[in-house]
C-alpha cells in the first residue's frame, strides 16, 4: 500500500462509481453510496473541528447502527484510529477502555445512555445518536453544522498505520487492545474475497455486534468494497432475521452456533423462503456438526473459518465446495496467510497429532496498543503469531480446532477470559478463592461455572453472586453455575489444577 490507500477512501471512491446503488439498511431506512459518502464526509468535518486528527482516537459505544459506520470511514477519512466498543460491558470496564485508548470523540448510540451517564471522565467531545444529555452533542444536528466544509480529501495514510483498536479481555484481567492497521483489514478482505464469491449485488445480514471483528471485517467491509448493500440489525432476532431474508433477498450471513440453533428451531423452519441465500458463515467457535448438516440439508452452502481479533480475522477458512465433505473443520489458510500446528518444542505437528496455532501474514495485528510486554508474548522468536488455540490437521492440511491452551471460552460468540471473572467474584466479601472454567451449554455453546472457597462468612448462592457481579461485569461473562467447595485442586507451586476441575465434571 502507498499513502492515500487507507480504508477511508473506499466509501467516496465507491460513491463515484456506483452513486445510486443502496449501500446501508437499517429498519425502513436506506442510504446509497452516494448519500453515505456525503454523511461521511459531513461528519469528518465534524470531528476535524473537534480536534481528531491523524492518530487521533474515535471511540463508538452502541448496538449496530449506521452511525457506526458513518463514524469508522469519517475516522480513517482523517488518519484517526477508530475504537469500536463493547455495548456489552458494564461501566467500570468501559472507563478502563476509555481511560486507556484516550479518545478525543465518543459517539454513543442507542441502548447505552445509563452506561455513559454512569462514566466519570469522558471525552471532550460526546455525541449522542439518540437523547442526548445536557452539554452533549446530538448526532444529526452536529452532523450538518458544517455544512458547508465537508472534508473531501483523505489524510495521507500508510499500510502500517493503524486503523482500529479492538479490545479483547485480556488473560490478566484487563482488556488489551489489538491493533489492525489498513493493511491488516485491505489483506484480510483480500483473504476473504478469494474464499467467498461475494458480488457487487450481494446483500449481506449483519446480526452480529459491529465491534467484533468478525461482522465488521467478513461482512461489512468485504460488501461495502464490493458495492453490495449492508442490512444491518441492531441486535439478533430470529423472527426479524426471517422478515429481512426474505424482504431484502439476503443472500449472506454470518451468524455463531446460538444464532444458527435459533433459525433451525424456529416453527419458521421449514417454510421460510431461503432461495435468496447463497453463503452463511461462521467462526470464532465450534459449530456442531449436526447443526451444520440441519443448514445442508436445506440446500444451504454453510462455511467456516478460524481466526482472531489479531488476525483480522481469516486465519482458516473453509470454502463452499468443500463444506460438505469437510464438515467440522475450519479449512485451510487463507490465499495471503500462512499457518502452522506446532508442538510444544516448535516442531511441525504430524497429521493428526495436536499443536498450537501458529499464524504469519498481512492480515496479523502489530500488537496491543501501548503494551509491549503483551505484544511479545505473542510472538515466537520468528515472528510467527501464537494464537493459544489446539488444533490438529487431517492429511490433506484441513484444520480442526480442539482444545484452547488459554482458558479463553467462547459464550454465545463473545469470548470470556476466566481471570477478569474471578478477579470480580474475588472481590466478594465470603470468597477466599475462586477458578472459572467454561462448560457445554446447549444454547450458548459455553458458559461459566464458578468454583469457590468461602470464609466463615455466609455462602453464596447463584443468584446472590449474579446479582453481586451484575453491575462488574457484562452478562454474558456471569457465571451460570456455582459450585461451593472446600478446596481447589493445585499443583505443587500452587497454581490452580483447571483441567482436574474439567474433569470431575
Amino acid at each position: 500500500m502507498t499513502e492515500h490507500e487507507g480504508v477511508g477512501a473506499w466509501i467516496p471512491r465507491r460513491a463515484a462509481m456506483t452513486p445510486g446503488r443502496t449501500a446501508v439498511v437499517f429498519g425502513e431506512r436506506s442510504l446509497t453510496y452516494a448519500e453515505l459518502a456525503d454523511r461521511v464526509a459531513r461528519l469528518a468535518d465534524r470531528l476535524r473541528a473537534a480536534g481528531v486528527k491523524p492518530g487521533s482516537r474515535v471511540a463508538y459505544l452502541g448496538t449496530n447502527h449506521p452511525s457506526f459506520v458513518e463514524a469508522m470511514f469519517a475516522a480513517h477519512r482523517l488518519g484517526a484510529i477508530f475504537v469500536p466498543l463493547n455495548f456489552r460491558l458494564a461501566a467500570p470496564e468501559i472507563a478502563y477502555v476509555l481511560g486507556d485508548s484516550e479518545p478525543e470523540v465518543l459517539i454513543y448510540g442507542p441502548g447505552s445512555r445509563d452506561v455513559v451517564r454512569a462514566l466519570d471522565d469522558l471525552p471532550g467531545a460526546v455525541v449522542a445518536v439518540e437523547e442526548p444529555d445536557d452539554g452533549q452533542l446530538d448526532y444529526e444536528t452536529w452532523l450538518h453544522e458544517g455544512e458547508n466544509d465537508p472534508v473531501t480529501a483523505d489524510a495521507a495514510v500508510r499500510g502500517e498505520d493503524i486503523a482500529l483498536i479492538l479490545y479483547t479481555s485480556g488473560t490478566t484481567g484487563r482488556p488489551k487492545g489489538a491493533m489492525l492497521s489498513h493493511a491488516n483489514l485491505v489483506w484480510n478482505t483480500y483473504n476473504l474475497l478469494v474464499g467467498v464469491d461475494i458480488t457487487s449485488q450481494e446483500r449481506t445480514l449483519i446480526s452480529s455486534p459491529l465491534f467484533h471483528v468478525a461482522a465488521l471485517n467478513q461482512c461489512l467491509l468485504p460488501t461495502l468494497l464490493k458495492g453490495g448493500c449492508a442490512v444491518i440489525l441492531p441486535g439478533w432476532d430470529v423472527d426479524l432475521a426471517y422478515d429481512l431474508i426474505e424482504r431484502e433477498r439476503i443472500t449472506m450471513l454470518f451468524g455463531v452456533t446460538t444464532m444458527f440453533a435459533g433459525l433451525a428451531g424456529s416453527p419458521r423452519w421449514a417454510s421460510a423462503d431461503l432461495s435468496s441465500v447463497r453463503t452463511v458463515m461462521t467462526g470464532g467457535s465450534t459449530v456442531p456438526e449436526s447443526l451444520i448438516r440441519t443448514f445442508q440439508d436445506r440446500g444451504l452452502v454453510f462455511c467456516q473459518g478460524y481466526g482472531m481479533t489479531e488476525t483480522a480475522p481469516g486465519a482458516t477458512f473453509l470454502e463452499g465446495n468443500e463444506s460438505a465433505r469437510k464438515v467440522g473443520s475450519a479449512g485451510v489458510p487463507t490465499m495471503f496467510t500462512s499457518v502452522r500446528v506446532v508442538r510444544g518444542d516448535g516442531g511441525g505437528a504430524a497429521p493428526g497429532e495436536p499443536g498450537e496455532v501458529l499464524v504469519k501474514g498481512p492480515n496479523v495485528s502489530p500488537g496491543y496498543w501501548r503494551d509491549a510486554e503483551a505484544t511479545a508474548a505473542s510472538r515466537t522468536d520468528d515472528g510467527w503469531f501464537r494464537s493459544g488455540d489446539v488444533a490438529k490437521l487431517d492429511d490433506e492440511g484441513h484444520l480442526y480446532v480442539v482444545d484452547r491452551v488459554k482458558d479463553m471460552f467462547i459464550s454465545g460468540g463473545e469470548n470470556v477470559y476466566p481471570a477478569e471473572v474471578e478477579n470480580a467474584i474475588f472481590a466478594h466479601p465470603s470468597v477466599l478463592e475462586v477458578a472459572v472454567i467454561g462448560v457445554p451449554d446447549p444454547t450458548w455453546g459455553e458458559v461459566g461455572c464458578a468454583y469457590v472457597v468461602c470464609g466463615s462468612g455466609e455462602r453464596p448462592t447463584l443468584d446472590a453472586l449474579r446479582e453481586f457481579l451484575a453491575s462488574r461485569l457484562a452478562k454474558y461473562k456471569i457465571p451460570r453455575e456455582l459450585h461451593v467447595v472446600d478446596g481447589l485442586p493445585k499443583t505443587g507451586s500452587g497454581k490452580v489444577q483447571k483441567a482436574r476441575l474439567r474433569s470431575s465434571r
